[in-house]
């Protein structure tokens, strides 16, 4: 059998940090898919993952030697109602790779089974939540943006019972590690202050090992924190990204995006677009995410209060100043994507309000958030048009791109330089759900993988066009459009 080269610290944290939980083996495992490029850089032989011994790891049928398989515990407030304990209800933690450039990752199999933390569920995954998690975690690497990966995703042969059969899957799930603000919380709220201070300075050395030296270690990694989930959230924003389910065991401490459940990029900008099914009151609409991620990281501030000073008072303003730094933080880096994504090489106050009536105009003209910035880029670049087909600005764009026009004239950045800013910021391919949607159905009623594989391909350069990929960019037809997506769970 091959080897996965397994190094496991989280394992070594006291046994109130997991419990030890073996994957639940299936039927019939068969392979979906193997992420080979990131299997060569974590140190696995991407031949053998793909081979029947790999599947049957990626499946939980056979624990690999040197995995030692655990399932985390952890709190969180979900929709801002608090839940004491939750924890991984239908994933176990293989273990953890260090490559060969030092960097540490968790694999971890989703949908591998019950837990002790699974609250009467079964532990198991529909295989369509696989296949959007697989799509939409890797359009993220490939767009730039801190996130979770699909390392492999195979079927399982068993059906899962929601409200009728479905097909299971399970997926490798790899991230710089599995640790959440409701982790912390999970201690908190117990008065744990011993662990809590444990995982305060794992996460340090793990996340943000150049803090490890800093006078007030625990202040240091909430401040870590904080600026990793501003650059993230403002990411989310310039792409036009909806999570849906911010709850704060959703939130990462390393900052990568985690959880692609009832989450979508829009087509039609809209400021409050929601896509979860269960988000009835639009608490995580896509305008609330910077605020929601302020929220949040006020209840890691909250947690972390015992270990930032002795004298109450002073770890209360120690971690209000903390948190206050967020809106700073997220503006600055908002407005530096946004800056890109108009070509301008910063934003000046007067440009605040022609970036506010771009976006009143896209809203009003119900135009895709996607294309209208393409289109942009396009414009800017002055040398045709690839979308031409499927989207033009609408004569109301027209006094707006004329001040657009002026504002550049005054702009130090050289065309080329402008040009290269834009397109890097501005993708022609997302993984739209419409298309994520199309694979989801083909592999489920047909377990047929093509639309699946073939999405994938055409998301990996998202910034360059490509003519086979074309169909990729257009915008949903009427009877195409998802209004609502699921947790899959």
């Amino acid at each position: 059998m091959g080897s996965i080269p397994f190094d496991n610290s989280y394992a070594r944290l006291p046994d109130l940090f997991y419990t030890r939980q073996a994957p639940t083996p299936v039927r019939v495992p068969g392979p979906i898919a193997v992420n080979r490029p990131l299997a060569e850089y974590l140190g696995i032989d991407p031949d053998w993952l793909a081979s029947p011994e790999g599947t049957d790891v990626i499946a939980g049928n056979t624990v690999p030697e040197l995995a030692e398989p655990l399932a985390a515990v952890y709190a969180g407030h979900q929709f801002g109602s608090y839940n004491p304990q939750l924890g991984d209800g239908r994933a176990v933690l293989l273990g953890e790779v260090v490559t060969v450039d030092g960097q540490r990752f968790d694999i971890q199999l989703k949908g591998s089974g019950p837990t002790p933390y699974s609250r009467g569920g079964d532990g198991r995954s529909p295989m369509g939540p696989v296949i959007r998690e697989y799509l939409l975690s890797e359009a993220f690497h490939a767009l730039g943006i801190p996130s979770t990966r699909a390392l492999a995703a195979v079927s399982t042969g068993e059906d899962v019972f929601r409200e009728y059969p479905l097909p299971g899957a399970v997926m490798a799930r790899v991230a710089s590690s599995h640790i959440r603000i409701g982790t912390f919380q999970f201690f908190a709220a117990r008065g744990e202050q011993e662990a809590l201070q444990t995982l305060s300075e794992y996460a340090l050395q793990r996340h943000y090992p150049d803090q490890a030296d800093a006078p007030n270690q625990p202040l240091a990694l909430l401040n870590s924190v904080i600026s990793a989930q501003a650059e993230l959230v403002a990411q989310w924003m310039c792409l036009g990204f909806i999570h849906g389910v911010m709850n704060t065991d959703n939130m990462l401490i390393g900052g990568e995006t985690v959880d692609f459940g009832p989450c979508a990029f829009m087509d039609e900008f809209s400021a409050g677009k929601v896509f979860s099914s269960i988000d009835q009151h639009g608490r995580y609409a896509y305008a609330n995410q910077p605020a929601i991620a302020h929220w949040n990281l006020a209840t890691l501030a909250q947690a972390l209060l015992p270990l930032l000073h002795e004298s109450q008072e002073e770890a209360v303003a120690l971690a209000q100043a903390a948190v206050d730094s967020f809106p700073g933080q997220y503006q600055l880096a908002h407005h530096q994507g946004m800056a890109n994504k108009f070509g301008l090489a910063d934003i000046t106050e007067p440009d605040n309000k022609l970036i506010e009536d771009f976006f009143a105009l896209l809203e009003a003209e119900k135009c895709d958030f996607t294309l209208a910035f393409r289109r942009l880029y396009e414009l800017a670049r002055d040398e045709g048009s690839d979308i031409d087909p499927w989207f033009e600005f609408t004569p109301a764009f027209e006094l707006w791109l004329a001040q657009w026009r002026r504002r550049l004239t005054n702009d130090p950045l050289t065309p080329e330089t402008r040009a290269e800013r834009m397109r890097l910021a501005n993708p022609v391919f997302i993984p739209r759900n419409h298309r994520v949607e199309e694979a989801i159905r083909a592999a489920e009623d047909e377990q047929d993988f093509r639309a699946f594989h073939a999405l994938g391909a055409c998301l990996e350069d998202p910034y360059t066009w490509r003519e086979d990929c074309a169909h990729y960019a257009v915008p949903p037809m009427p009877q195409e459009i998802v209004q609502r997506t699921f947790c899959g769970t």
